[in-house]
């Protein structure tokens, strides 16, 4: 079983990502705005898509340690309600997300942008509305085993 990591976020040194393996399971941060005399660090615990509704827990604390606590056993309660489909529908939907603004930034139309329903792929490939899905899983994932 993958162990919890984390990553600091590029753009604020208080702030960390949590991953299972290579799915962002939540937030650790500094809260930002907030008066001196509170909890100074929130955690999130949970991942869309992958969790439905009510399913997040999320918490302030006084010191990073207590975030990090904090977070690992809201994570001990929700991983034993994740399936392996949980955490395939959330790779499926970054892959998706990042041929979507791939084919933005190319300035290639989705088969959805025309009236024919039919496109080419930044990687020249023709494409459907109906084959999109299957033509993003086929020949864009980067990782065999979740092709």
């Amino acid at each position: 079983m993958p162990a919890l990591t984390r990553r600091l976020y590029p753009e604020r040194p208080d702030c960390w990502h949590v991953y299972y393996d290579d799915v962002h399971a939540g937030t650790i941060a500094r809260r930002v705005g907030n008066p001196h005399d509170t909890d100074q660090w929130e955690w999130i615990c949970g991942f869309y898509p992958g969790c439905g509704p009510g399913e997040y827990e999320d918490a302030t604390a006084a010191t990073f340690e207590q975030a990090r606590a904090g977070f690992e056993e809201a994570w001990q309660r929700l991983l034993p309600k994740r399936t392996e489909a949980d955490f395939e529908a959330w790779r499926n939907h970054q892959t998706f997300t990042s041929w979507k603004y791939r084919m933005h930034d190319t300035g290639t139309k989705l088969p959805t942008e025309l009236a024919s329903g039919r496109s080419h792929c930044f990687c020249g490939a023709e494409i459907t509305i109906a084959s999109v899905n299957q033509h993003i899983l086929a020949a864009h994932v980067k990782d065999p085993k979740y092709a």
